[in-house]
């Protein structure tokens, strides 16, 4: 039986101090009542003021004896747990007009995007250290050989493996072209631009701005396709949402109908289910 009571205590705790509540307010208000009536309904008036002073003592000690039991409640309810991911954030998510402010749940939305934003972060440090880097003595004030050499913390992945997923995933989707290459060693690049002169260029922004939007969002893309335990799945998911972009400029926004806001077209498309939106719609 106690074990029954130590489970539902803050539920009771909680309904008995919304009744508590209740009824210190309706005290406070018998005793602004009570200020308001004044000194009635007695012929002398010593007789009114005794009346009175009583009358308002008692109101008095309701509000006392309402307070303290508010104050015993509160203890049994308890605070929030601090291991709360959002901490106080968390109560967020007691907002009953939760389709007039989602804050909570574009809060979880943020929260999530920057675990993975700091796992990629980790990723593309540990990319770096497989780097080595020589530098002189001058320029590090030491020898580059003192230097302990960084653990490589990312995935790798033989040339081969990669080779072969790439070849299947460019089976699977024949209307794109895919192209692999190694300009800097192991590191495969898919894709590739070129200058006039045939140089690769895998940094110049385009000129036109509808195709900059389109890279901005290929670039968050791999924050929210991520399994390293299957890579292949992981490229084969975000080339199938890339090639959601073949009808760029065929494709409606979902929400608004449009196939033009200020000039541009529909530029995002959802992660899991690759439909149309305009920036501004897709919240």
């Amino acid at each position: 039986m106690a074990d029954m009571i130590n489970v539902s205590v803050n539920l009771e705790a909680f309904s008995q101090a919304i009744s508590a509540i209740q009824a210190l307010r309706s005290s406070v208000s018998r005793v602004f009542d009570c200020l308001k009536d004044g000194m009635r309904n007695k012929e002398t008036l010593e007789g009114r003021e005794k009346a009175f002073i009583a009358h308002f003592q008692d109101n008095l000690r309701s509000v006392n004896r309402d307070l303290n039991e508010l104050e015993r409640l509160s203890n049994l309810v308890g605070k929030p747990s601090e291991n709360h991911p959002l901490h106080n954030g968390g109560l967020l998510s007691l907002d009953p007009v939760q389709d007039e402010t989602p804050l909570y749940s574009q809060l979880l939305q943020a929260h999530k995007w920057s675990n993975k934003l700091q796992y990629h972060v980790g990723l593309a440090s540990g990319l770096l250290n497989q780097q080595s880097l020589k530098r002189s003595a001058n320029q590090m004030g030491v020898s580059a050989k003192r230097r302990p050499k960084a653990q490589p913390t990312t995935l790798v992945l033989p040339p081969q493996y990669v080779d072969d997923v790439i070849s299947r995933i460019d089976r699977m989707f024949p209307e794109m072209s895919i192209h692999l290459s190694r300009p800097n060693g192991t590191s495969a690049v898919l894709l590739n631009a070129y200058t006039e002169d045939a140089k690769l260029d895998i940094w110049s922004k385009s000129n036109y701005q509808v195709f900059q939007k389109v890279t901005d969002h290929a670039t968050t893309a791999p924050l929210h396709y991520q399994l390293p335990q299957m890579p292949d799945v992981v490229v084969r998911s975000f080339m199938t949402w890339l090639r959601s972009y073949i009808k760029l400029f065929q494709a409606p926004c979902q929400r608004c109908g449009k196939f033009l806001q200020d000039g541009l077209p529909p530029t995002w498309r959802d992660f899991r289910t690759l439909e149309t939106f305009q920036d501004t719609c897709r919240q």
